[in-house]
């Protein structure tokens, strides 16, 4: 059972599946992160400073793990996404998809002819050439999960359509920008951006589509997102943790030198 098929059993038997950000070079933080238990390591490629061979080595830091790992790119655009898949990253996640148009070209890039345009060159997906082609092609349409990003007003009034369109296989809303395309850049618990994250959920619950959230670690936030039927979440990041672990370092050891 590959991570990902993992990934599909527990969201399955209703079990949650969480995950978190990597944005840091060094693929030994995807490799610490992963064996402390995290369903998948989401490495991105849109905001951080990640090179193509960074990327490479955080998918190959997770290989003998238990956690897959979705890669962040920075746009719906087949060129990025070729060799991200080349790489065996097991998810692609492609950010502010906002029309049914879009869902199908990243559907399209991540799939061979002929109902895709994805080029053929695969190299470490199909193990450096130990794994059969054949059988590789002919598994990808489930071994790589296209997940879309719905993080603006127009992508919650076209998600009905986004979701029909076929090959989308989940999506992750990210509401710090969904706020934003109110004009309420960071008021994530407004009311209009409160309604407009309870219709996402509604509409992939009707879609039956697995739907998850990227959000920093906020335990309020996080149960609203449970109570909207969220299967998967991506919670934290590198870089928040260890600013949130150094500052709590700092301030327990000074009330100790307080004492």
């Amino acid at each position: 059972m590959t991570n990902l098929q993992r990934i599909k059993a527990k969201i399955n038997a209703g079990e949650p599946v969480i995950g978190i950000c990597v944005t840091f070079s060094d693929c030994s933080i995807s490799e610490l992160l992963a064996d402390c238990g995290f369903d998948f390591i989401w490495v991105d490629n849109e905001h951080a400073s990640m090179h193509r061979e960074n990327t490479l080595h955080h998918i190959m830091a997770a290989r003998g793990t238990d956690a897959a790992v979705f890669v962040r790119v920075p746009a719906v655009d087949p060129v990025l996404v070729k060799p991200i898949l080349e790489m065996g990253a097991e998810g692609i996640v492609f950010p502010f998809v906002k029309t049914a148009e879009e869902a199908m070209l990243a559907v399209a890039s991540c799939t061979y002819p002929p109902k895709g345009i994805r080029g053929f060159g695969p190299r470490r997906a199909v193990r450096y050439g130990a794994a059969d082609t054949f059988e590789y092609i002919d598994a990808v349409p489930d071994n790589v999960w296209k997940i879309m990003q719905i993080e603006h007003v127009d992508a919650v009034d076209n998600l009905d359509e986004i979701l029909s369109v076929e090959g989308v296989d989940a999506i992750v809303v990210g509401p710090f920008d969904l706020s934003g395309s109110l004009g309420l850049l960071g008021q994530t618990s407004h009311p209009d951006v409160m309604r407009l994250m309870d219709r996402i959920g509604e509409t992939a619950i009707k879609h039956k589509k697995p739907f998850g959230v990227s959000i920093g670690y906020n335990p309020v936030a996080i149960a609203q997102w449970i109570k909207r039927g969220i299967n998967w979440i991506q919670v934290e990041s590198d870089v928040s943790l260890l600013s949130r672990g150094g500052k709590a370092a700092i301030k327990d050891t000074k009330a100790l030198f307080g004492k």
